[in-house]
């Protein structure tokens, strides 16, 4: 062996230890690629042979377990126990900044038979020297957490103040407020994605949180997993935020909902239409095996029974065939299965039945645009009403403050309190309404024509094979689920108040419009 080869082999070994907060210090300025680089200046100073390096992207407080890099590190030296190594770190804080995990630390390393070295600090093997390395963890440990309460506090008085301080939710980006600091803004197409969805919610166009789900799949432009999918908590969480309404709040900090300065995606009257359907539950619960191969599957029932059909694809000799059936035992049409076709084209040519004759499409038009002009003008009464209204619950809420102040009770403080609070949701809502009494946000053509398009077409939206859009004719069109009988092969349906109103008024040919117009006729003086 060469003389270079055994000064090689005799030469200490070493591996090094890197340790940043975050994972943006990590790819921002390259504080893991500068401690590395000064440790392997010692190292070369010393004439240590660098083995290997741990690098770590979280916070230094907590257990060191926590830590990937450290957990590597300790199986390192667990891996080669023969070897004496000498572990290199940039700073003390790097180590460690929570005193108890700061001393078990010190005590493995020792078990391990490892030399810790440190750029900035001695270690002595001494009581005087062990005294100065925990008083200083100590300090480590005080800076932390006196930094983590005035990063607290900061972000407190900025949520006072009516500013988001965590995460961007998704819809929401950052950028530089007026005010100092940064805030919300809308983050575009996002969030016009999720508005759609929560407003969807609310009216009752997304029955379950799984058809919401779905239609957030659906979507190109909306974040989604690895896999293409949504989480349903992801969906959870998009109804439940209050900050998609325009409000913050921060409970853990002890901090009420209030107004908040960026703009909400929703109204606050929706976001409350949402917790009460999420308290309430689904009306018409979606089944996980629910697909595009049985889209009325839910919707259509037994005759027999009244209980809905459901659906399933049946091995044949060369393929498969889809059928819907009745599987409730005590039902005479149990187990009978009835071809998809059969069903689907019955129905297809009762929603082609549907369709106004084109005659009267003008008529239909004229009647929503004088519904339209009649609207805009109670929009002020309404206004008026609406504060009327507000001025009267600040009266109340004055009331419940001063009982307050004049009690000693709890339960009725608590009780009042939650009255103040119910009253100060009822007072958000009636302001909403009354800014949204002012000019639409769209013009007639623009509100109205997706209503005329469904109206005068329904057969249109159904053949575009969306199923959000199926799904809203279903429930726009008809009165319920619709019934099949098995014997006769006939299905049997209940139209909506809208189409039932333009077939009785326009299509029945014993009432069809006369020269008199719409209006009844006047009464003679």
């Amino acid at each position: 062996m060469s003389r270079k080869g055994e000064e090689t082999q005799s030469a200490q070994k070493a591996i090094i230890y890197c340790r940043v907060s975050t994972k943006k210090q990590a790819s921002d300025g390259g504080g893991l690629e500068s401690q590395e680089h000064r440790c392997r200046d010692y190292a070369a100073d010393k004439g240590y042979v660098v083995e290997a390096v741990f690098p770590d992207d979280v916070s230094g407080g907590g257990d060191f377990i926590n830590r990937p890099g450290m957990v590597a590190l300790l199986a390192y030296l667990d891996a080669k126990p023969d070897e004496n190594y000498v572990v290199i770190f940039d700073d003390l804080k790097r180590y460690a900044r929570d005193t108890e995990f700061h001393l078990k630390l010190r005590r493995i390393m020792n078990e391990r038979g490892a030399t810790r070295e440190c750029l900035n600090f001695n270690f002595e093997n001494s009581p005087e020297g062990k005294f100065i390395e925990t008083m200083l963890a100590a300090q480590g440990e005080l800076e932390r957490e006196q930094n983590g309460r005035q990063v607290i506090q900061k972000m407190r008085a900025r949520i006072e103040q009516g500013f988001w301080v965590f995460q961007a939710p998704i819809g929401y980006k950052y950028q530089k407020s007026k005010y100092g600091g940064k805030e919300l803004v809308r983050d575009e197409p996002a969030a016009s994605v999720i508005q759609e969805a929560l407003e969807g919610f609310a009216s009752g166009r997304f029955q379950t949180q799984a058809e919401v789900k779905r239609f957030l799949e659906n979507q190109p432009l909306y974040p989604k997993g690895r896999d293409g999918r949504v989480h349903p908590s992801r969906v959870t969480e998009l109804l439940e935020r209050v900050v998609y309404a325009g409000f913050i709040d921060a409970p853990k900090w002890g901090i009420a909902m209030r107004e908040g300065r960026h703009e909400g995606l929703i109204s606050y009257e929706v976001y409350h239409k949402n917790q009460a359907r999420l308290k309430e539950g689904s009306l018409a619960p979606a089944r996980k095996d629910i697909n595009e191969d049985f889209v009325l599957r839910g919707f259509v029932e037994c005759a027999d029974c009244t209980r809905p059909l459901t659906a399933c694809w049946s091995k044949g000799r060369n393929a498969h065939h889809p059928y819907y059936r009745c599987y409730y035992k005590d039902c005479e049409s149990y187990g009978k299965s009835i071809p998809r076709a059969k069903i689907e084209n019955q129905f297809g040519t009762v929603l082609q039945s549907l369709q106004p004759k084109a005659i009267f499409s003008d008529l239909i038009k004229h009647m929503f645009k004088q519904a339209w002009t009649i609207r805009s003008a109670q929009a002020k009464e309404c206004a008026q009403a609406y504060k009327a209204e507000i001025s009267r619950l600040d009266t109340q809420v004055e009331h419940l403050l001063n009982r307050i102040m004049e009690t000693d009770n709890t339960r009725v403080i608590e009780a009042y309190e939650a009255k103040v609070a119910k009253l100060e949701r009822d007072k958000i809502i009636l302001r909403e309404k009354v800014s949204n009494q002012g000019q639409p946000k769209g013009s007639y053509e623009d509100l109205f024509e997706p209503a005329l398009t469904f109206l005068l077409n329904p057969w249109k939206l159904w053949v575009s094979g969306n199923m959000v859009l199926q799904k809203l004719v279903l429930r726009l069109a008809f009165q319920g689920r619709i019934q099949y009988d098995r014997k006769t092969g006939s299905l049997n349906t209940k139209k909506s108040f809208v189409f039932n109103a333009i077939e009785e008024v326009f299509m029945n040919k014993s009432k069809m419009v006369g020269a008199e117009g719409l209006e009844p006729p006047t009464r003679p003086l």
